[in-house]
């Protein structure tokens, strides 16, 4: 935890905010692209080992623009879902920590990419399945009580998390040597940064709204607050926010450091020590 505290103060400033708006974003573009050309993606922009060491080096980003594999509905679903997915938990654990778990995800599809193919001589192009798959794990584990309508059922998140463990556990003990280094490297981002980082656990709605308002309203402060002012008149107390043109002296004769605008400078009554006395 306080390695990654390290890391904020040093790099938090490289930080994306809303960065799942762009990955989004991304997805759509690689849909349109696959309403043209369905093989598009598999060969030019999917994540293949073989091809980004015959040159084709975009690939370690390209590989992100993935269409959803079904219809316009269900992609416009999934886009939405994943949007607030990320969203939420950006709020919650702040913007460079969803941008560390995001791209600790993305190395680990890039590394596994290049152990299938240096273990089995075989290049198997990947999509970010495992890291969109990351994101709802860490979103049922952040907010396990949140609800979801499946086929207009409501299921908490958490059991959504455990049935999709589960299958992902399978996957691990059926698959062959390809699944298994697949699963276990790319889902990095959600063993090592998450589950290593406790105090993102079982955050409530309830929790998050009241801490995203907090922070809003600091933010309100920070903009609404009032500066201090160089010059005050004694009389009239007018500053120099008030106007910038205004001049403003100090009168020799009155006790105590009197200040005023050039309006009152000459026409003020002088204040004698005893009426300072008397108005402390």
């Amino acid at each position: 935890m306080n390695f990654f505290r390290k890391l904020e103060r040093k790099f938090g400033r490289f930080a994306i905010p809303n960065l799942m708006y762009y990955i989004i974003m991304m997805y759509a573009a690689g849909f349109v692209m696959s309403l043209f050309n369905p093989y598009f993606y598999v060969q030019y922009l999917a994540l293949d080992a073989a091809a980004i060491l015959r040159g084709q080096v975009w690939r370690i980003v390209t590989f992100l623009v993935c269409p959803p594999q079904s219809g316009v509905l269900f992609a416009l679903l999934a886009m939405y879902l994943y949007y607030s997915i990320g969203s939420t938990l950006e709020r919650v654990w702040g913007t460079f920590r969803f941008n560390m778990f995001f791209f600790m995800g993305v190395l680990g599809h890039i590394i596994a990419a290049f152990l299938v193919y240096g273990v089995t001589g075989f290049s198997v192009p990947m999509s970010p399945y495992y890291l969109n798959e990351s994101l709802f794990l860490a979103f049922a584990c952040t907010f396990p009580e949140m609800q979801f309508l499946l086929i207009f059922i409501p299921i908490r998140a958490k059991y959504l998390g455990m049935m999709y463990g589960a299958l992902l556990v399978y996957s691990f003990l059926t698959g062959g040597i390809i699944a298994k280094i697949e699963i276990v490297v790319s889902m990095l981002n959600f063993i090592i940064f998450f589950l290593m980082t406790r105090n993102y656990r079982k955050i409530s709605p309830k929790e998050a709204v009241r801490k995203q308002k907090f922070k809003n309203e600091m933010q309100k402060a920070q903009i609404q607050k009032i500066s201090l002012t160089r010059h005050k008149c004694a009389v009239c107390g007018r500053t120099e926010k008030d106007d910038p043109n205004l001049e403003f002296r100090y009168c020799s004769k009155c006790a105590g450091n009197m200040e005023y605008c050039m309006d009152h400078l000459y026409t003020h009554k002088h204040v004698t020590e005893e009426e300072l006395k008397d108005s402390k």
